[in-house]
């Protein structure tokens, strides 16, 4: 091991960049090279990074998987009971860790989208305005062992006299295939609003009493996630331009039957629990367990960064009810993962909840340079620093 981390640091010193894969590379790079690096306001993020140590220190539990940038959790922690003590956060982050330009072969302009928490009525009871149910996790859902993912091609399913099957799709399970089992958490006025919170994978929901429950992803069905933008370009309904979450929305309100044709077309389906969290001003829990902060939380591709890695996104934003866009140039945490998030240079910003930080999210679909900050020792292990 000693001697192939030796010849990966003189690989770093000749051609200056380390290849990860046959699809990306990270190019180190200096602090000082960032545009925009100085002027950003590092305090809030080292505070979510800090939500993110909680985490690692207490269970570390990503580090049970393999992550190909990971590293090893002892450093994480090293660094994470440093991080407490940090009064300096601009110091601590260019003291602790390398960055790495991220470059992307098969996706080399990036893709940085935006999501949130929806915000919709509710109620704990059916009636004729809520008649719209939101699940918790069924209790014949489980993880497939490697012989029946190996015999189904899931994850995810049930056992039906011992034989993995498939879960149910959307459909079927819109249309009654859990009535009766008691998993309702909460009623809604329409399909179109559960849609969304299962996208999103987290809402706020206002109840009668004016008292909201909070909706934090529980488990998925397993089966395949498709993109429903994405079918509607196919049938020339939307130009890949014009497609936006809000541009999405307003279809689906004007061809409410078509609508729900074109939901059945994602057979995954999204199951929630109701959590009580810490901090109201923040988001719901991401897939690191930890709470999202606005616009300093950042979903990743799991497999290849570490939750608590520092992203620092260099790319451009909507702003306004007319959605120009402005530089957007910010240290952010990876804290979520998603089905959508793939590949290296690929990254969700978190914006917040409610229709304010939804007309942002559902209009963000940019390019830009993603650069992420690994922990020295961690880059040294894996041979990406001498």
């Amino acid at each position: 091991m000693r001697a192939w981390r030796s010849f990966r640091q003189v690989l770093f010193a000749v051609l200056s960049f380390v290849p990860l894969s046959m699809a990306h590379a990270l190019e180190p790079v200096s602090f000082a090279s960032l545009p925009g690096w100085a002027a950003d306001d590092h305090a809030a993020a080292l505070h979510s990074f800090r939500r993110s140590c909680t985490e690692i220190l207490a269970e570390g539990a990503a580090f049970a998987r393999p992550v190909a940038h990971g590293g090893k959790r002892r450093h994480w922690v090293e660094l994470c009971t440093s991080a407490s003590a940090a009064d300096d956060a601009h110091d601590f982050f260019e003291r602790n860790f390398l960055p790495f330009r991220v470059i992307d072969e098969e996706r080399p302009a990036g893709l940085f989208t935006g999501y949130y928490e929806p915000e919709a009525e509710g109620s704990r009871t059916p009636d004729e305005t809520y008649t719209v149910p939101v699940y918790g996790k069924p209790r014949d859902l489980i993880a497939f062992d490697t012989r029946q993912r190996s015999k189904t091609g899931l994850s995810y399913g049930r056992l039906v006299k011992g034989k993995p099957l498939p879960y149910f799709t959307r459909q079927e399970i819109e249309q009654g295939a859990l009535a009766g089992q008691g998993l309702e958490l909460v009623w809604l006025k329409d399909w179109a609003d559960a849609f969304f919170i299962h996208i999103q994978g987290s809402g706020r929901i206002r109840l009668p009493d004016q008292s909201v429950s909070r909706l934090a992803f529980a488990a998925k069905s397993g089966r395949p996630y498709t993109a429903i933008g994405g079918v509607l370009v196919e049938r020339g309904i939307f130009t890949r331009d014009e497609l936006s979450m809000q541009a999405l929305r307003a279809w689906m309100e004007k061809e409410p039957g078509a609508a729900r044709e074109l939901m059945w077309q994602n057979e995954s389906f999204i199951f929630f629990r109701e959590v009580e969290l810490e901090d109201p001003a923040l988001g719901a829990l991401g897939a690191q367990g930890v709470q999202l902060t606005p616009l300093r939380s950042i979903a990743i591709d799991r497999s290849l960064w570490m939750f608590g890695t520092p992203v620092w996104l260099d790319t451009r934003v909507p702003s306004g009810r007319n959605a120009a866009l402005e530089e957007f140039r910010k240290l952010l945490i990876a804290q979520d993962t998603g089905s959508a998030i793939k590949g290296a240079a690929r990254g969700d910003v978190f914006w917040g909840f409610g229709e304010e930080a939804g007309r942002p999210a559902g209009h963000m679909k940019s390019p830009g340079t993603m650069t992420v900050l690994l922990p020295r020792k961690v880059a040294r292990d894996l041979g990406l620093a001498p």
